[in-house]
């Protein structure tokens, strides 16, 4: 069980906070504009962040995106590589899922990583079973369809 450790939904956060927690991720390009996070929080649904109460810094975060009525779509789940194994990933997911619920939202999904379905299933994520998820990429052949 996670101690000192608060799940907040916000509109804002400390730029340099959550750029670290992309990069711990593996997703954040040295390129892009650190004055971007501010517009990805705000054009989030939901945005969470994983509080250490003795510090007040971000650990871990996740967010959704939704139009708000019926569909919902969390992504960039990351906690920071210190503090993994301890329940605070499953503590933003729940916190994720329960906001979502309450807004009415009945359609949550989110594309997992090879290998992470077993941190997603008790959770009551399941196996979409004859759906396969795609990536806009149009300069890029896809050897599949040429063998077809």
């Amino acid at each position: 069980m996670v101690h000192n450790v608060d799940i907040r939904l916000v509109d804002a956060w400390d730029d340099h906070e959550i750029i670290a927690l992309y990069r711990a991720g593996g997703w954040w390009k040295d390129d892009a504009d650190p004055a971007s996070i501010r517009e990805l929080i705000c054009g989030s649904f939901l945005f969470a962040v994983a509080v250490e109460l003795p510090t007040g810094r971000a650990i871990g975060m996740g967010r959704v995106l939704s139009d708000g009525v019926s569909d919902g779509y969390i992504q960039d789940l990351v906690v920071l590589p210190g503090y993994r194994k301890g329940g605070i990933g499953r503590m933003i997911v729940s916190a994720l899922l329960a906001a979502c619920q309450a807004k009415g939202l009945s359609w949550i999904g989110l594309i997992a990583e090879p290998g992470s379905e077993r941190f997603y299933l008790p959770l009551g994520f399941r196996r979409m079973r004859g759906y396969i998820p795609l990536l806009y990429d149009p300069g890029r052949e896809d050897s599949d369809a040429l063998h077809r």
